[in-house]
């Protein structure tokens, strides 16, 4: 290999990086038990994207739990407070489940209800490969929207707390809260 192809090599490269950078945001989730970092896919899931940027900016994340874990499958959280109080919301942002994204362990989604266009603040982290969460040609899925980059092990933890009956939750709630103390865009 010659100096000149070793070095177009490594503007590829850079310039590759570069590119992928311009493409993604990072938020730092602070927790009770640890902290976990998301890189957010800002070309695939813009509009999802910037609606999570506007609740981290905002503070809307800083004491809420997850409200929601299931072993093996996925925690939720961002949409109720210590005392099992929904927040206030803005308007639901439009479903971005055919960004060729999928509910892959790792990865981060916006929870919905059975409207597929009602997502709001709440996020959920796959535990393990939930592809049926994905769209189908007969139905919307649940869109991604970021992965998990560093401390997962914090999200296995979350993931593996005992859970039932708490509040309004009748099942598949923290028996111990789970709180985010706050969420940081990096």
């Amino acid at each position: 290999m010659t100096l000149r192809t070793f070095a177009c090599i490594v503007l590829l490269v850079c310039t590759s990086f570069a590119a992928r950078a311009q493409d993604a945001a990072l938020v730092r989730v602070h927790t009770s038990i640890g902290s976990f970092l998301i890189e957010l896919d800002t070309e695939r899931a813009p509009l999802t994207v910037k609606n999570f940027l506007e609740y981290v900016r905002s503070g809307h994340y800083s004491g809420t739990i997850f409200h929601r874990v299931i072993a093996n499958f996925v925690v939720q959280g961002g949409g109720f407070d210590e005392k099992n109080i929904q927040k206030a919301t803005r308007e639901p942002v439009p479903n971005e489940s055919g960004n060729g994204l999928s509910n892959r362990r790792g990865t981060v989604g916006l929870a919905r209800t059975g409207e597929p266009h009602s997502g709001t603040a709440q996020f959920y982290v796959n535990l393990g490969e939930n592809a049926m969460l994905d769209p189908q040609a007969s139905r919307w899925g649940y869109a991604v929207f970021g992965r998990i980059i560093e401390g997962m092990n914090v999200v296995d933890q979350i993931g593996s707390v005992a859970t039932g009956e708490v509040g309004p939750f009748s099942s598949d709630a923290p028996l111990k809260p789970i709180v985010i103390e706050r969420v940081e865009e990096l």
